[in-house]
């Protein structure tokens, strides 16, 4: 259960800082700069509300490294998620190529190798 609960809050903590960093592009593209780095730090604020817990309840389950490869696919998941339905991008073979490799350092992290006691 907690292992859900990691991947629940990491999920939505990247949500959040994918808009932070990129959803600026869209909703303040006629705003000064200033403004739309304090939105996004507003919004960063809200991402490490979830991410900080996140890793927190997870680093007993994970070890530090495969924390970190999990983040990077969800971070990946999320980015493709925003990217095509937020942002109206198409996703390009580059990026299935991209995802195939983070499918790969998934499973050279997370094989045979044991949580921390």
């Amino acid at each position: 259960m907690t292992l859900l609960i990691t991947i629940a809050l990491l999920v939505a903590s990247n949500v959040f800082m994918t808009y932070a960093w990129y959803g600026h592009l869209r909703d303040m593209k006629g705003k000064p700069l200033w403004i739309a780095i304090l939105a996004s730090w507003g919004v960063a604020l809200l991402e490490y509300c979830l991410q900080v817990p996140a890793n927190r309840i997870g680093f007993g389950m994970m070890t530090l490294a495969q924390l970190k490869v999990a983040q990077e696919i969800i971070t990946m998941v999320v980015f493709a998620a925003f990217a095509t339905w937020y942002m109206k991008e198409r996703l390009t073979m580059d990026f299935l190529y991209a995802s195939v490799c983070l499918a790969a350092a998934a499973f050279f992290m997370f094989r045979g190798v044991s949580a921390p006691a």
